[in-house]
This record gives structure tokens, C-alpha cells and sequence, in this order.
């Protein structure tokens, strides 16, 4: 964890839950998750100040859940209006390492307090879309803008998000008030079908990022600046696969990280240092984004690497 107190504390908001992984030789295995959860838990793996608000149930899953991710550096504020058990996931992994899920999610939760507390705010997935919670989102984030920057991850779940054209509207609203936008190519091609990932890239950016970040799996990423329209590539640094658990969650951690330290997340002024930023510096950045899921990636389940190890 950083000792730098001048440094922004970052909060992330969104679900908590157990992935029950069952592998193609009949295994099970459990493992902490939910997209927001390892987005936090790899923030603070890097050494940033960060506070998880979610929901967790009063139960063995949800004691897991706690200790996990208390023990990776993160405190949590347990937002549960509902009273309900905590999240599970049923991952399905094929011979590739792929996941298919299968959910049963609550997600009723208290609006965040005395969110001066924080310079950056990143959000996505299940937790953006899915309502009543999803209504605590947007609220969040329009309020933490006056004083925070923002990033969103849209990670959509089509068998449970909706129908794609309602889904396509509540992303492009999160995409708004973001500064920082990542997906992934199946992410894209889902909403957009037939579009290119430029002129998805382009429209987005014109909604207000100051910078779009797309994964393509293996074949590495695609981003674009706001600044100039000026579009990149940078290639995967994969070695080895486990599986894909957890990996775009740890691109967003790293990258959330990176562009923390360039100065380019955490407040105001920041927001208007991306909205100016060329791909050189951001480029930074992405590539620590890359190596954290890199190494997320050689391992089972959603690890969080820490700096030593990219």
C-alpha cells in the first residue's frame, strides 16, 4: 500500500461475488470476484489507496469475500440495502480457458457518503447496468465529477444485462461521465454488430473520454486520444495461458494505476491533462496494463499482480 498521502484515493463501486469455476476435468474450485471487486483488489495490489463499496451478505461467502480482499489492501464499505446472501457466479471453462457464467446476483445498495474523499472513481460491469443498484451508480459518479475522474468498464453480460439495444443506451450514459472508457472487442461487437472498433473508438470519444482503451484477447489492444483522434497498438505480453479469469479486470487495474501516476487520473486538473494527452503519454500506461495481465493470465483465477512481479 502507497505512504503517499498527497497521492489520490481511488473508490470503486460495484459487485462482489464467488466465482465457482468448474474446469473441463470435472474440478470446482471458488475463488473472490466480481469485476469491480478485482479491479480494486489490483488497484491496491500496485500500491494505491483504494476502497471498495459493494454489497456482501451475512454468510460463509461472503466472510470469504471480506478476507480476501481486506488482505489484498482494500476496505470495504458494505453497501447492502437488501439483506441479501452474497453474489455467486457459476464460471464453466472450456478447453481453452474461456469462461461461460451463470449468475444469481442482488444488487440493492446505499448511496456512497462524503465522496470528497476520493480523487478518482472507477466503475463497471454487473453493477452499471443492473437496477436498483445501477440508479446509486450514475449518482455516484455525476457527484464524484465535480471533484474526481472517472473510469468505466462496460464488461457486459449479455445473458442477464438485457436486450442489447436498452443495454447500448445505459453504457453510452456511463460513457459520458467517464474519462477513461475500457472494453473488450467481444464487449463491442456485441452492441455494435458490423462496426468497426475506429468508429465505435471515435464515437465514444466524443461522448467526453479523454481516452478508449479496446482489448482484443491475444492480439493485444487498441486505444485512441481524445486529444488528436490519434489511434495505437500495442501487442500482448502473454507467455503462458491458465485461464482468462480476471485478466480484463487486471488490464483495468493497471491501467487505472498508470495513468495515476502520469498524473492523468485524480482530480480536475488531471481530467484536463488526459482530455490533453497524446498517445505517447499515455502509452505508459497501457503497456503497464498489458504486463499486470500478463501475469493475471499465467495464473488460475482473477490474480492481482504486484508491481514487482510486472
Amino acid at each position: 500500500m502507497s505512504t503517499d498521502t498527497t497521492a489520490p484515493r481511488v473508490l470503486v463501486v460495484g459487485e462482489t461475488l464467488v466465482d465457482i469455476v468448474h474446469t473441463p476435468d470435472g474440478s470446482v474450485a471458488e475463488h473472490v470476484g466480481g469485476s469491480p471487486a478485482n479491479v480494486a483488489m489490483g488497484i491496491a495490489r500496485l500500491g494505491h489507496d483504494t476502497v471498495l463499496a459493494t454489497t456482501l451478505g451475512d454468510d460463509d461467502h461472503g466472510t470469504r469475500c471480506r478476507a480476501q480482499i481486506t488482505d489484498h489492501g482494500v476496505a470495504i464499505e458494505n453497501l447492502d440495502a437488501g439483506g441479501h446472501g452474497t453474489s455467486t457466479a457459476v464460471a464453466t471453462l472450456d478447453d481453452s480457458g474461456a469462461a461461460e457464467y451463470d449468475f444469481d446476483l442482488h444488487w440493492e445498495l446505499r448511496p456512497v457518503e462524503d465522496l470528497d474523499r476520493f480523487g478518482h472513481v472507477h466503475t463497471g460491469s454487473i453493477a452499471a447496468t443492473l437496477l436498483p443498484g445501477a440508479e446509486v451508480i450514475t449518482q455516484t459518479l455525476t457527484d464524484a465529477r465535480e471533484h474526481a475522474t472517472v473510469s468505466y468498464d462496460p464488461n457486459v453480460r449479455p445473458t442477464i444485462m438485457g436486450s442489447v439495444d436498452e443495454v447500448r443506451v445505459r453504457i453510452e450514459e456511463l460513457i459520458t461521465v467517464s474519462d477513461v472508457v475500457k472494453a473488450s472487442e467481444d464487449d463491442v461487437e456485441w452492441l455494435y454488430a458490423g462496426r468497426s472498433l475506429p468508429e465505435v473508438m471515435a464515437a465514444w470519444g466524443r461522448l467526453g473520454p479523454g481516452l478508449v482503451v479496446i482489448t482484443r484477447g491475444g492480439d493485444g489492444v487498441t486505444y485512441r486520444v481524445s486529444s488528436t483522434g490519434d489511434v495505437a497498438e500495442a501487442p500482448a505480453r502473454v507467455d503462458r495461458v491458465a485461464d482468462t479469469v480476471g485478466a480484463g479486470d487486471s488490464f483495468m487495474a493497471g491501467l487505472v494505476s498508470g495513468l495515476l501516476d502520469a498524473g492523468l487520473l485524480g482530480d480536475g486538473d488531471a481530467r484536463a491533462r488526459l482530455r490533453a494527452a497524446d498517445l505517447d503519454a499515455v502509452a505508459p500506461a497501457v503497456d503497464r496494463a498489458l504486463g499486470t495481465s500478463a501475469v493475471t493470465v499465467g495464473r488460475s483465477g482473477a490474480y492481482a499482480p504486484t508491481r514487482e512481479e510486472i
